[in-house]
């Protein structure tokens, strides 16, 4: 196909497997660069069309749909180096999610290393949980006010009672604590706990996000490269629709 060649909409989304309406909507939402229009007013698309909407499907998979639609934006603007900007943004999320996901699993082999501590069958009051955890009081109250913590008041006293699940979380502060991990360090690690249930589950999951990772990081490579090409069939420009 040479970039002469005049494609109706049905023949660009034949070529993505969609319709022809969601062509012609990535080109108002600039996806795809502004299309000549016929005498009678019919969009036609070139082989600049067909190079977009092959960069942005496989930008897709790696950078997700409105990333992707943001940075083919930013180009059809005449903006690449904002669109350059968007794609290191991208890239260094997925960098700052790895690193949390090292730092969780560092901490899971912290406390690999203690040995598994019953929790109580029933909630307890701040000087009972404190007792049983190792710490004072005091450490408790801190690392609630750190938003670690957040045991349930009780009706009518408004005395703080720990339950299982708040006894578990203060065990974890303080053997992650005792390793000279910082709060900001911890509160990831207890977000992550809690969402999966217990560090047995979180070995799990860190696992299978890992792999997530690693896909996504692979998905970004081919969907810069697909963008890279891109950018160096326009040469940095966009040009005027009706003299593609």
């Amino acid at each position: 196909m040479t970039n002469d060649d005049r494609l109706r909409p049905v023949d660009l989304a034949r070529l993505a497997g969609v319709s022809a309406q969601q062509i012609r909507n990535y080109e108002d939402a600039g996806v795809l660069p502004p299309a000549a229009r016929t005498a009678s007013g019919y969009r036609t698309f070139t082989g600049t069309h067909r190079r977009a909407l092959l960069a942005f499907r496989a930008m897709v998979p790696g950078y997700g749909p409105m990333a992707a639609a943001r940075i083919m934006r930013a180009v059809h603007d005449g903006d690449v180096p904002g669109a350059l900007a968007l794609v290191d943004a991208t890239h260094a999320a997925l960098h700052e999610e790895r690193q949390r996901l090292r730092a969780t699993s560092e901490a899971l082999r912290t406390l690999a290393g203690r040995p598994a501590e019953p929790l109580p069958s029933a909630g307890l009051r701040v000087g009972e949980a404190a007792v049983l955890i190792g710490v004072r009081p005091s450490a408790l109250r801190v690392w609630e006010a750190a938003g670690l913590l957040s045991p349930r008041r009780e009706r009518g006293t408004a005395y703080r009672v720990y339950s299982p699940e708040d006894v578990r979380d203060a065990r974890l502060v303080h053997t992650l604590r005792g390793s000279n991990y910082l709060l900001d360090q911890i509160r990831p690690v207890l977000e992550d706990v809690r969402r999966e249930g217990g560090t047995e589950a979180m070995r799990t999951a860190i696992g299978d996000r890992d792999e997530a990772l690693n896909a996504r990081t692979r998905a970004m490579l081919a969907g810069a490269g697909a963008l890279h090409g891109y950018l160096g069939h326009l040469g940095g420009t966009i040009r005027d629709p009706d003299n593609r």
